[in-house]
């Protein structure tokens, strides 16, 4: 009993550990890899000026996926949010791992994805996945 107990509490501490970024390193990730297309603003205040081709990235953990006000998504994320996806760090991480791949493992086979961005493995092997996550966490309210 005491094995199965110990056993648990490893799992457990690995599993929280594989999502503990750093928001900082994130922010210069995000730099990098996500601003070509992506912005950080909270309403008139420009947090991170990036590009127009995705949505505004302010506020997404937390939110359904595919409801970006004045953003047009593909119709595989917009039904994904409607079958109850919500943005976390995990299902960030996940999605920028492989977006296609993730979409299709969340709403079926025919499903696509508008986001061309594929994060290389040496990045995920870094933490850079996470890194961005926890950069998104703090640009998010609650």
């Amino acid at each position: 009993m005491k094995l199965m107990f110990a056993t648990a509490l490893v799992t457990a501490a690995m599993a929280t550990s594989a999502f503990a970024g750093d928001a900082d390193a994130g922010e210069k990730a995000f730099k990098k890899n996500c601003k070509s297309c992506h912005t950080v603003k909270n309403g008139d205040e420009t947090l991170l000026k990036g590009g127009k081709t995705g949505p505004n990235l302010y506020g997404i953990i937390g939110k359904q996926a595919g409801t970006v006000e004045k953003f047009k998504y593909g119709k595989s994320l917009v039904q994904a949010g409607e079958e109850g996806l919500t943005w976390t760090e995990e299902e960030l991480i996940a999605y920028i791992h492989n977006p296609k791949a993730y979409l299709k493992e969340k709403v079926g086979a025919g499903a696509k994805s508008k986001m061309s961005y594929k994060m290389k493995k040496k990045d995920i092997e870094k933490g850079v996945d996470a890194d961005i996550a926890a950069y998104m966490t703090s640009v998010s309210p609650e």
